[in-house]
């Protein structure tokens, strides 16, 4: 097998949740032009539907399946109408994420309704993805878990604490679960990206697409430039591909040099 040969997803079934626009979405486009099949998950229907087609559109089969991952019951509905419809379910990416309603408060000032949203969405739901996944790939051959995290889970973040605190935990998470699951043929990795301006991103800091030129610039980042979803979606190939074969438990960091 070539170097090259060793990246493609030929044959494999992938589940992106938060896959409706974004990350998310790079992901899902990336990996089916590396040959994967594509589930995408998330509540706004329309969106994953839209990227479903784009998917189709590359030759891939797809699958969009409206999903809160906040509910455990709706996290076990989409491994199971995964694996009944599309025939397996070899790669899990928990990208879904986010914040309640998107101000920036101190650690103080936090409602406990907005730190047990983060902790819920951020957290809780990377645990239930993988268990769901998991349950499914121990018996079918194996697979790859990539949870996607932030630099914000490695440093101070003030103002968006329960968010950081919480991709913190996925950071561990990601290692305990690679350990517990290595001998059942599940690797599990993560991705930790830099600024992005996503929708999310650019409500949380006031900023616009306008700004988007100069915000390499405003952020200090070495690379001279912002970061942008498709910068994800190499990485995501690479974790669930053979290339990665000897790799579990580690966190991949895209940041431009920050």
């Amino acid at each position: 097998m070539s170097v090259l040969d060793q990246f493609k997803l030929d044959g494999q079934v992938v589940v992106i949740t938060g896959g409706g626009r974004g990350i998310g979405e790079a992901i899902a486009l990336g990996m089916a032009e590396a040959g994967a099949d594509i589930v995408v998950a998330a509540r706004r229907t329309h969106e994953i539907e839209a990227v479903a087609d784009k998917v189709r559109a590359l030759g891939r089969r797809a699958l969009a399946i409206t999903t809160d991952m906040m509910e455990i019951e709706q996290v076990q509905a989409l491994a199971d109408q995964t694996f009944k419809e599309m025939g397996g379910l070899t790669c899990w990416v928990s990208n879904a994420g986010g914040a309640d309603d998107r101000v920036p408060r101190t650690l103080l000032e936090m409602p406990e309704k907005q730190w047990d949203f983060q902790m819920n969405l951020n957290l809780k739901a990377v645990w239930t993805g993988a268990q769901a996944a998991g349950n499914y790939m121990k018996d079918n051959g194996g697979g790859t878990i990539i949870n996607i995290s932030s630099q914000a889970g490695n440093k101070a973040s003030p103002f968006n604490g329960p968010y950081a605190v919480a991709k913190s935990g996925v950071n561990n998470l990601t290692q305990t679960l690679a350990v517990e699951m290595a001998p059942l043929g599940i690797r599990v990795n993560s991705v930790s990206p830099g600024p992005i301006p996503t929708e999310v991103f650019l409500e949380f800091t006031k900023m616009t697409e306008e700004d988007i030129p100069n915000m390499g610039k405003q952020f200090g980042i070495p690379l001279g430039r912002i970061g942008m979803p498709e910068d994800i979606a190499p990485a995501c190939v690479y974790l669930a591909s053979e290339a990665s074969s000897w790799m579990t438990g580690q966190d991949i960091k895209i940041n431009g040099g920050l």
